[in-house]
Formats: C-alpha cells, sequence, structure tokens
C-alpha cells in the first residue's frame, strides 16, 4: 500500500552547525516553542563536526532533518545545502551556538506578514542590539559593517546576524560563492527586490568557541567585498516581455454558399 507523502512545511528552519552538540539539542527545542502552532521544519547541517551533533539531532522528533557534509565547506556552503534541502517555500536562518535567540524567530515572521502580497519584498534581515561579545570583536565588526556599508550602500548596520528570512527561490537565484552570506542584503537588492529589517536580541555564547578569528574575517572579507562591489556594477536588469503571436485569419464560405453550387 502506497503512503501518501506529507505536504510541505510553510517554513524550513536552516541552521549551519560545525561541532556544536552541547548546544544544538536544547536549540532546536527553543525553536520548537518558538514556532509552536507553525507548520514548520528544521534543517540542520552538520558541517564536517567532529564531535556527535548530527547524532543529537537524529534522535529528535521527524521535523528535525540533518544533512552531513564529508568536510568543512564554511557557513555560506552549510546554508546552501540547507536551503536546497528545505522543503519549505520560505526559511529562516539562525546560528546554531545559541546567540541568536530563536525566541526572535517570529518578530522576522510578522515583518513578512506585514508585506503580504507584496512581491518587490526579497528579505527580512535580523540585526544585532546589545551585542554579548568581546570588545575586540564588536570593534572589528563595526570597522567591517561600515566599510561595507560604505562600499555597497546596502543600508544594513549588521549583514553578520545569522537571524533572516527569506523565500527559498529568491535564495536560490542568488549568484553562490563562499561567505555570500555576509552580503544577502546587498545581493537581494541586485535583484531588484526590498530588505526589512527587524533588532533582535543577541545572546552570549554558552559552549563551544567561535569558528572565525577577526584577521580571518578581515582577509577573506576583502576581497569577497571587491566581488559583491563587481557583481552589482555588472548587473544588467532588462525587463522582459513575452510577445504574442498574431495568427493569420481564414476567411470560411458560409454552409448556404456551398450548397448553392452543389446544386
Amino acid at each position: 500500500m502506497l503512503q501518501s507523502k506529507r505536504p510541505s512545511p510553510e517554513i524550513s528552519v536552516v541552521i549551519p552547525a560545525l561541532n556544536e552538540a552541547e548546544t544544538i539539542r536544547g536549540l532546536l527545542q527553543r525553536i520548537d516553542n518558538a514556532l509552536a502552532g507553525r507548520d514548520f521544519e528544521i534543517v540542520v547541517v552538520d558541517d564536517g563536526s567532529e564531535d556527535d551533533t548530527a547524532a543529537h539531532v537524529l534522535a529528535g522528533p521527524a521535523h528535525w532533518r540533518v544533512i552531513q557534509h564529508d568536510r568543512r565547506g564554511g557557513q555560506s556552503a552549510a546554508i546552501h545545502s540547507g536551503v536546497v534541502a528545505a522543503q519549505g517555500a520560505l526559511i529562516v536562518t539562525l546560528d546554531a551556538d545559541g546567540q541568536n535567540p530563536p525566541e526572535e524567530i517570529p518578530k522576522l515572521l510578522e515583518t513578512w506578514s506585514r508585506h503580504a502580497g507584496k512581491a518587490q519584498l526579497g528579505l527580512v534581515a535580523g540585526q544585532r542590539v546589545k551585542r554579548k561579545d568581546t570588545r575586540a570583536k564588536l570593534w572589528a565588526s563595526r570597522a567591517a559593517n561600515a566599510i561595507r556599508g560604505a562600499a555597497l550602500k546596502d543600508g544594513t548596520r549588521d549583514t553578520g546576524c545569522g537571524l533572516k528570512l527569506f523565500p527559498r527561490d529568491v535564495f536560490l537565484a542568488l549568484p553562490y560563492f563562499d561567505h555570500m552570506h555576509r552580503y544577502l542584503p546587498a545581493l537581494v537588492a541586485r535583484l531588484g527586490l526590498d530588505v526589512a529589517h527587524v533588532d533582535v536580541a543577541h545572546a552570549p555564547r554558552q559552549a563551544g568557541v567561535s569558528k572565525y578569528s577577526n584577521l580571518q574575517r578581515a582577509l577573506v572579507g576583502a576581497v569577497d567585498l571587491l566581488g559583491v562591489m563587481w557583481l552589482i556594477r555588472r548587473k544588467k536588469t532588462p525587463h522582459p516581455t513575452a510577445l504574442q503571436k498574431t495568427m493569420p485569419t481564414v476567411e470560411t464560405q458560409p454552409a448556404s454558399d456551398r450548397a448553392e453550387r452543389v446544386e
């Protein structure tokens, strides 16, 4: 007997994770609570972890899914894998370290709902307030955001926030490259779509360690910024219109005339 296929959920929560076994299960439970009553799934992308991050997800309920990379690909690669595997038309992303409180997800959904029916909205981006990071990390982040904002004019104060919401098809229409997740507002605007911003809370890391140093961010950020600037300058957005063929008119002879000739 064939089993009926489960309908696709409305929302897919995509979480890139690397060695987050200590925090992942609690985070997913908090997402369940935050989205109670909604139709959703959670897709955790285990980006080559050396601990049992994936096992914690597999031990959970059926709507907790896990995609596993055979080696580390980075955050953008993990997000891309998660979005490709996602079944929902609407994607929510957040970091696995617990610093993006999942209780803030309804704020993104509320903003999206207010724009329902407006096809031009392509991204709802969270912006962290009262960040719980080290002073050095805060200074580095502010400097990077200032340089990026001046170069791209993307109107975004904080692109490093993992809390974001966007349609799946919009994300898949973006050019893919490593570290693209840091430039989503500019890339979405490049498609001619609007970006909405929402202030969200930020929490201190409870376990594990940061996966990037300030120097690593600065080095790759400089190259990526130049690449995104090039993409924006090279973008052309013609507006295609489908033309309809005009079929030739075929004159037909009335039946009465044909009958007269037969007689």
